[in-house]
């Protein structure tokens, strides 16, 4: 990574400048405490998931399997944003390295698009154990749920290897401050020195393109999944289907809800604002709201959670 020395180039820069929100320091501080909490409340949920399917014998199944490793996704996915958010509400220059610059972009955008595999994985996963029951235990076993949650993980982190790369290689002109909370590729590249449509075209094409397509496959998924659901006779056993997948289609609902808004809508400096208000609700507020949504909708899950709290 270069840094040219023309006259519109800062000449001491030593990271760029993340503008983060506008305010006064009473409400930076009113921030800090907000998003504090929201963090720390991600990280207890997600984490008490991931106890309770360890500490109860009956949730070692695929199903909650893939849970443990999604809520361990998402302790991954705010931590790589909301601690250095957190620093920059109470700092006066808000300055963030280059190389802490490029791999908050790598560990974010890596870790939302795992956040993608895993959900068309856990949506893939209901399909089976609705629509084939039979052979459910035949299907999805142990061995190729672990292979499912590797290639999740592996698949995330290579999506954005090369764009990162190419990025870091880049030579900086001009302005270093980026209009964002984030690292943010848009923004990054406005930065550069020499405009480069192409990789422009190609990291606007990666960012949608597993949003997109494993999108559509949890939605034939859940299409199958209600026609089946519609054919049971009793009223009993549709709810018991719908109360199975139920908590997994609300938090895809959020998930892609707020991205497809992200991606869905142009980028420009007026919109600069919308951008943080929804990169802040699928990178903060979703995560904050699994648990509580798999917690509360799932018996299985709720007694184990009551006995690792009777049991410590």
């Amino acid at each position: 990574m270069k840094i040219s020395n023309t006259p519109n180039t800062t000449s001491n820069i030593t990271g760029f400048i993340l503008l983060g929100f506008p305010g006064s320091r009473e409400g930076h501080i009113f921030l800090f405490v907000l998003f504090s909490g929201a963090y720390l409340l991600t990280l207890m949920g997600n984490g008490s998931i991931i106890c309770a399917v360890c500490w109860d014998q009956r949730l070692h199944t695929p199903m909650y399997i893939l849970l443990a490793n999604f809520s361990f996704l998402e302790i991954c996915y705010v931590t790589s944003t909301v601690p250095n958010m957190l620093a920059n509400f109470l700092s006066d220059n808000k300055v963030i390295s280059f190389s802490g610059c490029f791999l908050q972009f790598y560990f974010f955008f890596s870790l939302g698009a795992t956040e993608s595999f895993f959900l068309a994985i856990m949506a893939f996963d209901r399909y089976l154990a609705i629509c084939r029951p039979l052979h459910y235990p035949t299907l999805m076993t142990g061995r190729l749920c672990s292979n499912l949650v590797v290639s999740c993980w592996v698949s995330g982190f290579l999506w954005f290897l090369i764009p990162i790369i190419i990025i870091s290689q880049m030579s900086f002109c001009g302005s270093r401050i980026i209009d964002h909370f984030l690292c943010d590729p848009s923004p990054l590249l406005a930065l550069t020195c020499k405009k480069a449509p192409v990789i422009q075209h190609v990291i606007s094409t990666l960012s949608p393109v597993p949003i997109i397509i494993l999108f559509s496959f949890i939605m034939v998924s859940y299409a199958l999944i209600l026609r089946v659901v519609f054919k049971v006779p009793s009223a009993a056993g549709r709810r018991k289907a719908f109360s199975t997948c139920g908590s997994h289609l609300a938090v895809v609902l959020l998930f892609y809800g707020s991205v497809l808004v992200m991606y869905g809508s142009p980028t420009s400096e007026h919109e600069a604002g919308m951008q943080k208000i929804v990169t802040l609700f699928y990178s903060v507020v979703t995560p904050l709201l699994n648990p509580v949504i798999y917690s509360l909708r799932n018996k299985d899950m709720k007694n184990a959670l009551q006995k690792m709290l009777m049991g410590m």
